[in-house]
């Protein structure tokens, strides 16, 4: 990634690890969280949050949507780790904002 910034994530299946990721990207795909998803539940899946971020992502940071599943799944992963998600007891699995 160069000379992008970078910020530290968490991840709710593996406390105390943090990962360095690109700040830019992150920014992004949080911005499109913050709309995407609900305030209360029923909460999306991860397919569902997936398609609607997808169309409103900044096309210079992802390309044709690559690596926007990975993206989303690591967004995901640290909102909830951080408590500002909430994961749904449901199959298939759900979030909303807590």
């Amino acid at each position: 990634m160069g000379d992008a910034e970078m910020i530290e994530v968490e991840n709710v299946n593996t406390p105390g690890r943090t990962s360095r990721v690109n700040a830019a990207k992150y920014a992004n795909m949080r911005a499109e969280f913050d709309q995407a998803l609900p305030r209360s539940s029923p909460g999306l899946t991860q397919d569902q949050t997936r398609e609607a971020v997808l169309p409103h992502l900044d096309e210079t940071l992802f390309p044709d949507g690559k690596t926007s599943g990975w993206w989303a799944k690591t967004v995901q992963l640290d909102l909830e780790a951080k408590g500002l998600l909430t994961r749904e007891r449901t199959k298939p699995l759900r979030w909303h904002w807590t």
